[in-house]
């Protein structure tokens, strides 16, 4: 696993995971290198709609579908502050290309264009995101707190949150109610 990138990835947490910031998560890895892994939780709506969002940063949101959307958990980290996870990619002044798919941007642009209609097809907004440090992830995967597997971008932005974990099991074959909480020994 010392060469293991999981970047376009779920990471899905196991029942035994403690950590209350994680537990019961679908996490979307959108960069992991030497330096660390950076993610965001894409199923923890919180309570802050999209058109509260927008009121509280003076911007306008001018799409009806969007008006209700709500706003997530992304992560213990920097939770003061917006990530946009979208696709397609587009150009916006600070986008992290995932794939040539999806991105994930923090720049203000992209939220102003959304609000005029300009923006993304799809979007999730997130407030905070899921960090860890070189080596981090991987020793986690080791100790048996998370289950990994190749990401579907249909996942995230056709399903409502509370079906994007199981879904994300359905990607690996498994039932999550069949999960152990004990890692297996031979």
């Amino acid at each position: 696993m010392q060469n293991a990138n999981f970047t376009d990835h779920f990471l899905i947490a196991m029942p035994n995971m403690a950590d209350p910031n994680f537990a019961g998560t679908l996490t979307y890895i959108c960069d992991h290198g030497e330096q660390g892994a950076l993610g965001v939780v894409v199923n923890r709506p919180i309570d802050l709609s999209l058109e509260k969002l927008f009121e509280q940063i003076g911007l306008t949101l001018d799409d009806e579908r969007l008006i209700n959307m709500p706003v997530y958990y992304g992560g213990p980290v920097q939770v003061e502050r917006g990530f946009v996870l979208h696709r397609p990619v587009g150009t916006w002044n600070s986008t992290l290309a995932i794939n040539d798919r999806v991105g994930l941007t923090t720049s203000k642009d992209i939220l102003e264009a959304t609000g005029r209609r300009e923006g993304p097809a799809q979007i999730l907004v997130t407030l905070g995101y899921a960090g860890w440090g070189p080596g981090q992830l991987e020793d986690e995967i080791k100790q048996n707190a998370w289950l990994t597997v190749a990401a579907d971008p249909d996942v995230i932005f056709d399903l409502p949150p509370e079906q994007r974990l199981p879904a994300a099991m359905q990607l690996l074959g498994i039932d999550l109610a069949m999960l152990s909480e004990q890692a297996g020994h031979a």
